[in-house]
This record gives C-alpha cells, sequence and structure tokens, in this order.
C-alpha cells in the first residue's frame, strides 16, 4: 500500500543539479584566446579541448582554435609529460603561434602532472613564448579559470623597468563580451588615456569576414603590450572575481597600483570607472560621455513606472550579478533572488565576499532576498516556486526554468547558446546600460501585452 505520509525535506548537503557555471579549463581557454597570435593548449584528454572549443563556438559564433595533449590510457596512467613535450614541438613546427598557453585538466591535475617543470624545461624556438595555468576542472568555474590564466599573463610576461614607468594604465575586464571590451576601450579613449587591456578578445572573438582564414586574427593583446604592463601606473580590474588576482601580482611583481571596480555595468558602476580613469588622466570628462549619461538617466526617468517594485531573480557570473544587482536596484526593482555557481572559497579575495557584498546591497535598499554562491539553477528553480518573480536574468539555461515558471526571460552573461548577436553588443557602460534597459522594458511590456486587454495597455504605456 502507498504510504502517503508527509516527509519532511531535508537540505542538500553535496552535490550540484544543473550547475551555473562551466569549468576552469574553458574560461583558461577563453582568456588566453585574448592574446595576440596565441594557440591555447589543453593538457588532457581531447575529449576536453573538444568540449571547451564547442562551448566557446557556440556562444561567440566564431571558430575558436586550440591543441591538446591528447591524453590515453598510457598517459592517464604515467603521466602526460612525454604528451606535453611532444605537443609543444608539433604546435610551434606546424601551427606557429607567437605564443602557446597551456592550461591544465581534471586528468592531468589528479595525476599530477608538474607542468611548470615541463614548459620550463621544454625546447621552445627562438622568439616564441610558452605560458601556464592550472586549473582543475572539480574546483572553481569557468571565471576563475579565466582569473588563473590572467594571472599567469602577468607572472610569464609582465616586467618592470622602474626608470621607465609610463603614464599609461592597464585595464583588465574580467569575463565579458568582446562588444564590452571595446566599448570599455572607447570610454578610456575618450578619457584621453593610454590603456593597455588584457586578456582582450576584441578583434579575435568577433573577427570581421575577409574570405579567407586567419588562424590568429589582428586583435588581442600582444607580447609586447603584456611586457609593458609592469611600466603602467595603474592597473584597474573591472571585477573582483575574475581581475583582481591578475591586478594584485602585477601590483607585487612590478609596483604597480592596483584598483579593484565592479563590472562598469549601469550608472553607478560606470561613473565609479569613468572617476577611476579622471585621476589619471590630463583631461576633463567629455561632454560625449556627459550625453551618453544623460540619455541614459533620462530613458530611466521616462520608463521608471514599468520597472518600479518588479521582483527579479538574477544569476550566471558572480561580477555581473553584482553589477546587474546595483543597477536593478537603481531601476527601483527588487531583486530579490541573486546566485551564483562560482564559489566563493576558490578566490582570492575574502571568502563569501558574493553573497555579503549582494546583501550588504539589499539591505542597503531595505529588502530581504536569497543570495547564494557555489550554488546551481535547480536551488535558484526552488526559489522561485516559493517566492515568483517577474522577470528573470541569466545565461541560456535559465530559459528552462522561464518556461516552466511562465517568467520572461532576459539573456545575459556566459553561455548564450539560443541567440546570436549578443557577443558584438556591450552591456558595459552608458550604452549598454542603455541596450539593457531596452531588453529589460521589452521583455516586461511583451508579457503585459500577451496577457493585458488593449485598454489596460493603455494604461500601461
Amino acid at each position: 500500500m502507498l504510504d502517503c505520509t508527509p516527509k519532511e525535506i531535508t537540505k542538500r548537503s553535496g552535490g550540484l543539479i544543473n550547475p551555473a557555471k562551466t569549468c576552469q579549463p574553458l574560461g583558461a581557454m577563453y582568456a588566453s584566446l585574448g592574446i595576440h597570435g596565441c594557440l591555447p593548449h589543453s593538457h588532457g584528454s581531447q575529449g576536453c579541448s573538444a568540449y571547451h572549443r564547442a562551448h566557446l563556438t557556440r556562444h561567440f559564433r566564431e571558430p575558436v582554435m586550440a591543441s591538446t595533449s591528447s591524453f590515453t590510457e598510457g598517459a592517464s596512467v604515467f603521466g602526460g609529460a612525454s604528451n606535453l613535450k611532444t605537443a609543444i614541438n608539433n604546435v610551434f613546427t606546424i601551427y606557429n603561434p607567437d605564443v602557446m598557453a597551456v592550461h591544465t585538466t581534471c586528468l592531468s591535475e589528479t595525476i599530477g602532472d608538474d607542468v611548470a617543470t615541463i614548459v620550463k624545461t621544454a625546447e621552445v624556438p627562438e622568439g616564441k613564448v610558452i605560458i601556464h595555468a592550472n586549473t582543475p576542472s572539480y574546483q572553481g568555474s569557468h571565471v576563475s579559470g579565466f582569473s588563473n590564466m590572467t594571472r599567469a599573463m602577468v607572472h610569464y610576461l609582465a616586467e618592470a623597468d622602474e626608470e621607465n614607468k609610463k603614464s599609461q594604465i592597464n585595464i583588465i575586464p574580467g569575463f565579458v563580451n568582446p562588444g564590452d571590451m571595446r566599448e570599455i576601450k572607447r570610454l578610456a579613449d575618450l578619457m584621453g588615456l593610454s590603456s593597455i587591456m588584457f586578456p582582450d578578445t576584441s578583434g579575435v572573438m568577433d573577427a570581421p569576414l575577409t574570405g579567407h582564414f586567419d588562424m590568429y586574427p589582428r586583435g588581442g593583446t600582444t607580447v609586447k603590450q603584456l611586457r609593458d604592463t609592469g611600466n603602467s601606473s595603474l592597473t584597474l580590474a573591472l571585477g573582483s572575481y575574475a581581475s583582481a588576482d591578475a591586478a594584485h601580482l602585477l601590483e607585487k611583481k612590478c609596483r604597480v597600483p592596483a584598483l579593484v571596480l565592479r563590472t562598469p555595468i549601469g550608472v553607478k558602476a560606470t561613473d565609479e570607472f569613468i572617476m577611476a580613469m579622471r585621476q589619471h588622466s590630463i583631461k576633463e570628462v567629455p561632454y560625449e560621455l556627459e550625453l551618453e549619461r544623460g540619455q541614459l538617466v533620462d530613458i530611466m526617468t521616462d520608463v521608471h513606472y514599468h520597472f518600479h517594485g518588479k521582483k527579479v531573480a538574477i544569476f550566471g557570473d558572480p561580477d555581473i550579478v553584482i553589477a546587474l544587482t546595483e543597477f536593478m536596484l537603481s531601476l527601483g526593482m527588487k531583486p530579490i533572488h541573486a546566485l551564483t555557481g562560482t564559489p566563493d572559497s576558490t578566490i582570492g579575495g575574502p571568502q563569501g565576499s558574493f553573497e555579503r557584498e549582494v546583501k550588504g546591497m539589499l539591505e542597503q535598499a531595505d529588502l530581504q532576498g536569497q543570495v547564494k554562491a557555489g550554488a546551481d539553477l535547480f536551488t535558484l528553480h526552488q526559489w522561485i516556486k516559493n517566492e515568483p518573480v517577474d522577470l528573470l536574468i541569466g545565461t541560456t539555461y535559465g530559459k528552462y526554468i522561464a518556461r516552466a515558471e511562465d517568467v520572461p526571460l532576459v539573456r545575459v552573461g556566459f553561455p548564450i547558446l539560443d541567440r546570436a548577436v549578443h557577443s558584438y553588443l556591450p552591456i558595459a557602460g552608458y550604452k549598454g546600460a542603455m541596450r539593457l534597459l531596452e531588453m529589460i522594458d521589452n521583455a516586461l511590456l511583451e508579457r503585459i501585452e500577451r496577457d493585458c486587454t488593449d485598454e489596460d495597455l493603455e494604461l500601461v504605456m
């Protein structure tokens, strides 16, 4: 006979259901693509490299080139040093990159390959460079993998000439799309600053169609620029999770002061980025930026009643979620659910910083919400079931929750696999914020149009 007695529901002590992240090697591969003439190399099995390349290709709709150590049973048992040394020789002989960026995988980390020593003792052609980062897939996320590889750029390449310090600044953009990187560089140019962005995937992951195949497109940060980062006067790290570790290492290694800011999404975060650059610029904030900011504020004022009081759930990379939470609060919305798949404990910053930072913003706005790092989409779905929202903001994988709970979804972050063009268009800066406003407002209005009569709709509009 079926037992229908209610049973106590206990909290899960481990395991993830529908993770809100991907793995470290993927983030390391994306960061590597931000170096000009670089071929990322996955030290592990062929399947790892194939998955990461496919995932990046689906998001950016661009071919992603990468090599692999091609582990088989022998390498898995006896170590992959021989595979990596052979790969280094083959890569430089056949594909001739300027830089080979090696990242580890679950398998090579588990068997304990000493990649640093292998790379150090490898025969590298003159004028070529090898860097490496340890990125075990069973720790962290693609964000920490991006951070580790960016840190490796500083470790291997940054140099300082104490007598040749320059007025230029470094900008570490974090795990954002090439469209955002272009926008951030445009803001620096408007402020009259000479800047080195690293890594920089603009011109690589949004390269134009030219009629012939370029294995190494024109974009990306050059080795010369990476070496010169040690001579800059300031490093702006945009997003503490993806960018801070590299900035702090550069400060320690080359005495370049580091300033960690939020990803410049929305009014306040962009203001802080502009003012940080203003402190090192010889010119005032140009009228063009004042105009863009004024237009953004005007739009926010015009349609504030569309947003005010609307409940929203946000998930994705921690730097993006933190910035989006701040922006939603400035719109009068209520971000009552905020979740990231990246664990706090794997990041160089203080443990629990994501939860503390987001909860702090909610408390300042006199709101209560559920905030969690290292969580999964099963948890987010349960939150929304218990306390429904008017809008969901996140990656492609949020569509299953949106469909089940009949909630509009605005796709932001990585990965977005079922839409196109997004990687070319920024969400950073004032112009990016205008685009976000359009996306959010249209999603809310389309839902109102579906559910309301024409008479009611006139009142809303």
